[in-house]
């Protein structure tokens, strides 16, 4: 096991292949294959299930959104505006712009005074199809509240309202929020972050380069925040008591993380990121999850989570076997014939 508390720049696999985690199969041969590789951390530091290059530095992307909502609660902005789970939930999302989603984020706004204009995360259409077809055939357009990060924005902005922070420009690294954030990245992940790598994120934010093991790390310290200050305990516990308490507004009705989190009745709170990043927190057990796609594919990261979710016992085999669909989706073709299937590589073993 490693222990990521001491200041270890080695990579556990550095110049090895990552391993093959999943297999895309049509009829009865294997047609592709995904790469990846994670952790499983707990509050010490200590790894306690991987694979492949876990100290490999990963920009987390929208995985660790829930990191980037901890100045909310622990500015007082939360408790000042009344925020309700679903607001905070939505905070930590990556929505799918359905009618609640947008609702929810425009009564935010006008909560805090500010209006649409006012997010700088850019536009676009809603990712629900139905609710994209429904605002296009009512002769609307995209909008910032469509936005998948128009949450987390608004997030940012009712931190700026209650700190006194310029809202212009919140998005830029220099900014005062940006580097509230940092300083909540550093604490939890457990390293200093100042010389990272560092660059753009799609709704304009700064992204930070973590070793995927420091990644897990904060999980961990989401999933037991035992070892932090009384405030950053309190503002762990909320985010997680939120999106637990409304797993819809964390993605969508049709959305992997919305299902794993409503299945599993909160025991693992998970989160999707672009570029194949996955994240989970899994309270009851006090771990931390945090793996990376090779290639970047969003189908592998959510099967691979499930494999981990499955062999730590938090989806048992009942729920696994009712989730079939979603934790292996089968794939058809355009005739609506199943031809082939994602699913587990046969020579995994954890």
């Amino acid at each position: 096991m490693s222990d990521l508390t001491k200041n270890n720049n080695s990579s556990s696999n550095e110049g090895q292949n990552n391993p093959i985690m999943v297999e895309v199969t049509r009829g009865n041969m294997v047609e592709s294959i995904h790469r990846a590789s994670y952790a499983v951390v707990d509050t010490d530091g200590k790894v306690v299930l991987s694979g492949g290059d876990y100290e490999k530095v990963t920009y987390g992307r929208s995985a660790i959104k829930c990191m980037q909502a901890l100045p909310l609660i622990e500015s007082g902005a939360a408790d000042a505006f009344n925020l309700t789970d679903a607001e905070i939930s939505i905070a930590c999302a990556s929505h799918d712009g359905q009618p609640e989603h947008v609702e929810t984020v425009k009564k935010w706004l006008e909560k805090i005074g500010c209006t649409e204009e006012d997010l700088e995360c850019g536009s676009h259409l809603p990712y629900h199809i139905p609710s994209m077809v429904d605002l296009l055939k009512s002769g609307g357009s995209e909008s910032t509240l469509h936005n998948n990060c128009s949450g987390k924005h608004t997030g940012f902005l009712t931190v700026c309202k209650q700190l006194g922070y310029d809202l212009k420009g919140y998005v830029k690294y220099e900014h005062p929020l940006q580097q509230n954030i940092l300083g909540a990245m550093e604490t939890m992940c457990g390293m200093d972050l100042g010389d990272a790598p560092r660059g753009v994120d799609g709704c304009g934010i700064p992204v930070i380069g973590v070793p995927l093991a420091n990644i897990a790390l904060a999980m961990a310290r989401f999933a037991d925040p035992s070892d932090q200050p009384e405030t950053r305990q309190e503002a762990c516990q909320r985010i997680n008591k939120a999106i637990a308490a409304e797993p819809f507004m964390i993605a969508g009705s049709d959305r992997f993380c919305t299902k794993i989190v409503e299945a599993t009745k909160g025991r693992a709170l998970i989160k999707t990121g672009a570029e194949g990043v996955y994240t989970g927190i899994i309270p009851e057990l006090g771990l931390g999850i945090a793996l990376k796609a090779d290639d970047g594919v969003t189908r592998s990261a959510e099967t691979v989570i499930g494999m981990i979710l499955k062999h730590l016992k938090i989806i048992d085999d009942a729920t696994a076997q009712e989730m079939k669909d979603v934790l292996e989706p089968p794939l058809f073709n355009r005739a609506g014939i199943q031809v082939g299937q994602v699913r587990a590589a046969q020579n995994v073993r954890f």
